[in-house]
């Protein structure tokens, strides 16, 4: 079964998401942001979010998660909680 590890980061607005991504594109540090600007408990540990499989998370994470290229930066993505930027650390088919 696929498995994944991905870190986000949540925020409400997504003018706010977007700021953050042109903050990641200019070099700034993913987990501090999250550290810094997510509600969601995984922010405290640089919003990560640990290894899981497909069904595990929102559909709109899987979608992203289970699809996007290993170490970029995906988003915004809205969920019900808010919207979010998406990396995928790791994935195993």
């Amino acid at each position: 079964m696929a498995k994944a590890s991905a870190r986000h980061i949540l925020v409400e607005d997504e003018q706010n998401c977007l700021n953050l991504k042109q903050d990641i594109e200019n070099g700034a540090d993913f987990g501090e942001l999250a550290r810094n600007h997510s509600p969601c408990p995984s922010g405290r540990n640089g919003g990560e979010l640990g290894e899981f499989g497909p069904g595990q998370m929102v559909p709109e994470f899987d979608q992203v998660v289970f699809s996007a290229d290993v170490g970029t930066v995906q988003g915004p993505v809205k969920t019900q909680f808010g919207y979010h930027l998406l990396e995928v650390t790791s994935r195993s088919d």
